[in-house]
């Protein structure tokens, strides 16, 4: 849990509301809608500012004849059919806009999170970027959808209804006027604290998502090690200091809520008070004191409405701060502004030229320490070793998951750097020791690998990667669904998925990282053979532990410690010992043995 926490903590954050203005890029396309939205706000608050003068009338009118009364509540009640129309419209135009806006955002936000290299993801929690694209963009739905409508609505009947007061009775005016500092004091100073805690909140939301996701994603090593109770205890502290911090901001939110109401409304009492001796001197009728009050209950009522508002224009400050962070995080791996193209077809020629390069969570290791390689189109060629010596490093800094502190990868001559990575990963396809499969059909995962493949082309891949069997066998063939990460297939099944995948996908470069590590000797000797078949005529790296998967390999490469300490052929490293003759006489001569006695 602790990378999630380091991004919060280092966080620079903002005391102000301009923070919002970080959305105007995504209202700005729909300012057509936005300005509609405006015109039925504007004409809403000018009906809301005319109905006190129609009571007025009806108040200071009550003596006329009963013609004239029912002209004065006929059009009252015009004014009032205007108002719920017009509320409607506001309604309806302010939350399309706020769903649209939300919609592009959750868009932006993923389009950006989904191509940030891993350097990113070593910093941050997955569950963390799922609460800001969720939980944020929701808040910021409701904001722009509802609260925003709201303050501006309630700021033009602020300035509307202070004028009319002033209008109706200046002398009652003054005295509201002199409420205001009152009023405005307490919404700055505990506005800011609010706003505080609203991100406090917010972060620990995000960590609670993050610790739910990380351990639901993997519930059954979590049971296997009985560690429920523990996975349950952290829960439940995130949570319940997300709890603590919105507690503190209710207590903020309720005390600012309460002084600014007592505030309002004793003022209210006070001009009533005042007023009511005016119209017993007769300096003001009674329709006036009416319509005075009314004003003032609206001014007052607004006010209030900010101020409440005001804490939700806060907390989607701090959203937006949020999302704004992961639309310009920086990456570490750009591509180059013009980039170089790719020769198509691809050769597959590729070259390690003296790389070093440390991973950024172990900077004092060297995964790779001065390495140089060079693999010629159609080669096979085997990386082998200890864990930890490198070879899936080869992998990742091939697809330019990573780039090297020193040195260069090359693909057909050209530096990986001066071209779009999209360009050459298409000529480049990955079997990874820990295959992904997506919660989806069988078929679909075999697609992935080439969208735009036919049925019969899945199937022949299935079949070349000896998959087609045990998908027929399945409920629904190869449209089953195969559940989140495949949890209903074996660890076999899934790798032969990813083969068939790689298979698909027919690419000048085949990367397999332990692709055979899960599979019974039975399928193992199925799939080799068609591993063997795809390999011809295209340039194939395998990474392997087992040493019978590689024996065939045009080279073996040996990794010890990030360094290339021997290469040639089986026989040939067998004949000059080291490491890979020590690891062959474990695996083959040992493995016999156990064989023997079994």
């Amino acid at each position: 849990m602790a990378r999630g926490p380091k991004i919060i903590a280092d966080r620079p954050t903002t005391k102000r509301i301009g923070a919002l203005r970080a959305l105007w890029p995504f209202i700005r396309p729909y300012r057509g809608l936005l300005a509609a939205a405006m015109l039925a706000l504007a004409v809403t608050a000018g009906i809301s500012l005319v109905l006190p003068l129609a009571v007025r009338r009806v108040v200071d009118g009550f003596d006329a004849g009963a013609h004239l009364l029912d002209q004065y509540f006929g059009a009252a009640l015009g004014i009032v059919a205007l108002l719920a129309i017009g509320t409607g419209l506001r309604y309806y135009l302010v939350t399309r806009l706020g769903e649209r806006v939300v919609a592009d955002m959750r868009a932006a936000v993923f389009d950006r999170v989904i191509t940030l290299s891993p350097a990113f993801y070593e910093r941050v929690l997955t569950g963390e970027i799922i609460s800001r694209i969720t939980t944020d963009t929701t808040l910021i739905q409701s904001v722009i959808g509802s609260s925003v409508s709201i303050a501006l609505r309630n700021f033009m009947i602020l300035l509307g209804g202070m004028f009319m007061l002033i209008w109706t009775s200046s002398k009652l005016s003054g005295l509201v006027l002199l409420l205001v500092p009152l009023v405005i004091v307490p919404i700055i100073v505990l506005g800011r604290r609010l706003r505080a805690l609203s991100r406090e909140n917010q972060d620990w939301i995000a960590q609670s998502s993050g610790a739910a996701s990380e351990s639901l994603l993997s519930a059954q090593t979590v049971q296997a090690f009985t560690h429920e109770e523990p996975t349950r205890r952290r829960f439940r502290d995130v949570t319940e200091k997300s709890y603590g911090a919105a507690m503190r901001r209710v207590s903020t939110r309720t005390m600012m809520t309460v002084i600014v109401i007592f505030l309002i409304f004793s003022g209210v009492l006070g001009v009533l008070w005042i007023g009511a001796r005016d119209v017993r001197t007769e300096v003001m009728t009674v329709g006036e004191l009416v319509q005075f009050v009314i004003y003032a209950v609206m001014v007052a009522g607004a006010v209030g409405a900010l101020s409440e508002i005001w804490g939700e224009l806060q907390r989607a400050a701090g959203a937006t701060e949020r999302l704004t962070e992961l639309l310009s995080a920086e990456d570490t791996l750009t591509d180059p502004v013009q980039p170089a193209p790719l020769p198509l077809p691809a050769k597959g020629s590729i070259s390690f030229e003296n790389v070093t390069f440390h991973y950024p969570s172990r900077p004092d290791v060297s995964a790779l320490e001065g390495v140089s390689l060079e693999i010629a189109p159609g080669e096979t060629v085997a990386l082998v070793g200890p864990s930890g010596a490198g070879k899936t490093t080869v992998v990742q800094l091939l697809l330019r998951f990573w780039d090297p502190a020193s040195g260069r990868v090359r693909l057909d001559g050209i530096d990986l750097r001066d071209m779009a990575r999209a360009d050459f990963r298409q000529a480049m396809a990955l079997v990874p020791q820990d295959p992904v499969i997506f919660a989806t059909t069988a078929r679909e995962n075999i697609r992935f690998g080439r969208p735009g493949a036919s049925d019969a082309e899945v199937e022949a891949a299935a079949r070349a990667a000896h998959a087609h069997e045990f998908l027929s066998a399945l409920p629904d063939g190869y449209d089953s669904y195969v559940g989140e990460r495949g949890v209903m297939l074996s660890g076999g099944q899934k790798q032969r998925i990813a083969i068939a995948r790689a298979m698909l996908r027919d690419t000048p470069i085949l990367l397999l990282d332990e692709a055979t590590s899960a599979l019974d000797a039975e399928s193992e000797r199925f799939v080799q053979a068609a591993v063997d078949k795809l390999s011809r005529d295209r340039t194939t790296i395998i990474v392997a532990h087992r040493l019978a998967t590689v024996k065939k390999a045009d080279r073996i490469i040996v990794f010890d410690h990030g360094q290339i300490v021997a290469q040639g052929s089986h026989e040939e490293l067998v004949a000059q010992g080291g490491l890979y003759a020590r690891l062959a006489r474990l695996q083959f001569t040992e493995g016999a043995e156990l064989q023997a006695v079994g």
